[in-house]
């Protein structure tokens, strides 16, 4: 079911070579048909949106109007999620809160030569955003926390969220309850390409946004990327994937199922364990082997794990977190005896587990940073989602007029160097 690969002696690079990938990249096909979506939503507004939802969607609608997610709707949402739900979907807002509110950055003023120049950076939120939420079949509350949430604190005055309804037009209880208590300001049942032209664009009564965030399947990512220009968006994020480097005080129960958690999600999935120890190795192929004969989605995960899982025999730790390193993976797990001596060598990671009792589901739902993170390889210059993502930033100058007959003829000089003749004499016009 799963790759056993001895990295003993062997480089880095010889490794990667043994390792298959998928990447949100390669998708020509894919990409033709979104390109057709952003293209005729543009143009056509409703009409093609409208159409899009029919087929796409599955939901039968005559008016845009019937997109919107009512209060009615809402409320019948609440009856349908136990106070136990409710009760978690607190606990976890207060968490991921407190870990994100420590995120915020604040304005600064400077003033040199007393005072008479002054400088400064302003910390603007954006004034609209739109998050996107997977739906359909599947329900994905924690997804709405981990959007809304640095939103909130940033400071944005209107969050619109897209997440696509069932067949009858109905979004998942445990979602809806979840955008309420986050304070999003309305939802719209639609999702795929459509939805993020929609928000790109703005389709009246759909306002348009200043960026979007939150994880789709590959036409939402591809969508995301053909409206960048329009609107800011997170990040291009692929299939999720996990690499744990383990030791041999690590649990081989516990390692497979925490690869297992990964492979679960998608076919595409990446489940990696790279460790020091033979012994590990074994164990770990077995454990995953009885474990995933139980779950509910096994025809997934053995799609997954032969295609893309692995695991890797190294020499030693160090060497593990290098190739860890290398890969760049989106959940890192240390799974080691003493994690903490090896924190400060790992460099390129969406989010870091450290021990064996940070399992990456954990992060999914409750501890607090986000879950929102970089894949395929990006996380060696993409970061997980933030308070960041949801401000802007503008910097101010004042200098007065003697401050700027220090430097001006520098600043002439300069522009003349570039061949900017109108910037010279901007500056020099002020003392003639």
């Amino acid at each position: 079911m799963i790759a056993l690969i001895d990295g003993r002696e062997k480089s880095i690079p010889q490794i990667m070579e043994s390792l298959q990938r998928p990447s949100h990249l390669d998708f020509d096909k894919e990409n033709e048909t979104v390109e057709e979506i952003v293209s005729n939503i543009r143009k056509y507004g409703q009409t093609a949106l409208i159409d899009y939802v029919r087929r796409y969607d599955n939901y039968i609608i005559d008016d845009i109007k019937e997109l919107l997610v009512s209060d009615d709707e809402i409320d019948q949402a609440y009856n349908e999620v136990s106070d136990e739900f409710i009760t978690i979907i607190k606990k976890a807002k207060e968490k991921i809160w407190n870990y994100h509110i420590k995120q915020e950055q604040n304005s600064w003023i400077d003033f040199e030569n007393e005072s008479q120049i002054i400088m400064g950076q302003k910390i603007i939120p954006m004034d609209r955003v739109g998050i996107y939420v997977p739906g359909g079949k599947a329900a994905y509350p924690s997804s709405v926390l981990m959007n809304a949430i640095p939103a909130k604190i940033a400071g944005v005055s209107e969050i619109i969220m897209v997440t696509p309804p069932n067949s009858q037009g109905n979004i998942n209880p445990y979602t809806l309850v979840a955008a309420h208590k986050v304070g999003v300001n309305k939802i719209y049942k639609m999702g795929g390409a459509q939805s993020i032209a929609a928000l790109a664009f703005g389709i009246a009564p759909i306002p348009k946004v200043d960026k979007i965030t939150g994880p789709g399947n590959i036409y939402v990512t591809l969508a995301k990327k053909q409206v960048y220009g329009y609107v800011d968006i997170d990040m291009i994020a692929g299939p999720s994937e996990i690499v744990i480097v383990a030791d041999r005080s690590a649990n081989p129960v516990y390692v497979a199922a925490d690869l297992l958690s990964q492979a679960e999600h998608d076919p595409l999935a990446t489940s990696i364990l790279i460790t020091d120890s033979y012994e590990l190795a074994e164990m770990t192929k077995q454990e995953i082997k009885k474990q995933a004969a139980t779950l509910p989605k096994y025809d997934i995960v053995q799609r997954s794990l032969e295609d893309y899982g692995a695991i890797i025999i190294v020499d030693n730790i160090e060497q593990g977190v290098e190739l860890s390193n290398e890969i760049a993976p989106e959940h890192f797990e240390l799974a080691v005896q003493n994690p903490f001596d090896f924190l400060g060598k790992i460099k390129h990671a969406g989010s870091i587990f450290l021990g064996h009792y940070t399992p990456e589901p954990l992060g999914d739902y409750m501890a607090g940073p986000n879950h929102i993170l970089p894949t395929s390889g990006s996380a060696r210059f993409f970061s997980p989602l933030s308070v960041d993502d949801f401000i802007k930033k503008s910097s101010f100058l004042f200098y007065s007029k003697e401050a700027l007959y220090d430097v001006y003829q520098d600043v002439s000089k300069f522009a003349r160097t570039e061949g900017l003749e109108a910037h010279a004499r901007s500056v020099e016009v002020r003392f003639k």
